[in-house]
């Protein structure tokens, strides 16, 4: 009589081999964060493992990833000076720009991904040009500086453009503008899906990037609707998107799998603050395998559709792939 295999018969090396998903260090992107002045390297209370550092101990830090096997990256500035415009972010000395321009002289083989937004920038901490009358973000007038921020980041040496501010007609705008300029082949990675979400804590405080009024929800999406999370990410397709992204990520695993089945980019997600700073104070309190439930949630990642992962975990999920080899 035939005989299927047990789980049990199969060695390490033949249970790797008939593995359906597979978490690689080359799927990772590693968030960074930078600020002016030199010698800074301060580790975040609600994120331990992670830091604000300045340029010199980014390049430091470059060369610790590649070690690891890492070379994608995404940059987010805290400039020292904040307005109601972000006009740190639309300078070609502004802290991104500048920061490009270091990390590709040293390290010119990182893919540098920049995060478009101006929420790090401005002085009430909102994501583009505030409509007085309403207290909330202007769309168009957002969309326009939007475009300018995008050129910058792309005669810095920018790889990749990545938008999270969730303005309506975002991709359009900025691929229109990259494309008129001869950046045709830049390519966009749309925070297709971004959730209003209370998962993202933490990173307003490495950030420094906490609303002074009101919230994000007008220009984020509601949790709860699911019909709407797939037509936006399937509109950023049609406007030209590259990649479509997901974020949070663990609460939103059935969307990552119904955008992954409907649409035909590839799919981001981003594993946030709230996420990692769960894992990681539970396993400083010795809750949780750490090490274990981190390569799970991985794997979860995977499993639903995700190409990509952005996750503040990539430098230890690369020690832990080492360590199985």
């Amino acid at each position: 009589m035939f005989q299927r295999f047990r789980r049990t018969r199969l060695n390490k090396h033949l249970r790797s081999l008939v593995r359906e998903t597979q978490v690689n260090v080359e799927d990772f992107i590693y968030p960074l964060f930078i600020r002016s002045g030199k010698g800074i390297k301060t580790e975040v209370a609600s994120m331990p493992g992670v830091f604000q550092m300045s340029i010199d101990e980014i390049l430091k830090e470059c060369e610790v990833l590649k070690e690891l096997g890492i070379y994608s990256i995404l940059l987010f500035g805290i400039p020292d000076t904040k307005d109601s415009i972000g006009s740190d972010a639309l300078c070609e000395h502004g802290i991104i720009a500048s920061s490009i321009r270091a990390i590709k002289a040293v390290h010119p083989d990182m893919f540098i991904v920049t995060d478009l937004c101006f929420c790090e920038y401005t002085d009430h901490g909102h994501c583009g040009i505030i409509d007085e009358t309403r207290e909330t973000v202007n769309n168009d007038a957002t969309l326009e500086i939007s475009g300018e921020q995008a050129l910058i980041h792309a005669k810095a040496g920018a790889d990749m453009i990545a938008p999270s501010g969730m303005m309506d007609g975002i991709i359009e705008t900025l691929r229109e503008a990259l494309d008129k300029a001869g950046y045709e082949n830049l390519p966009i990675m749309a925070y297709s899906t971004k959730f209003a979400s209370g998962y993202y804590g933490p990173f307003r405080d490495v950030a420094e990037s906490s609303p002074s009024f009101g919230d994000r929800a007008s220009y984020q999406m509601d949790p709860a609707n699911r019909r709407e999370a797939i037509s936006e990410s399937v509109s950023d397709e049609l406007q030209g998107a590259d990649i479509l992204m997901v974020k949070p990520a663990l609460a939103y695993l059935d969307l990552v799998r119904e955008i992954k089945d409907a649409t035909s980019l590839p799919m981001a997600v981003y594993n946030v603050s709230g996420e990692y700073a769960m894992l990681k104070h539970a396993g400083n309190a010795n809750l949780i395998d750490y090490d274990r439930v981190v390569m799970e949630t991985m794997v979860a990642f995977k499993r639903a559709g995700a190409n990509i992962i952005i996750s503040y975990h990539a430098k230890e999920v690369a020690k832990m792939l080492k360590s199985t080899k």
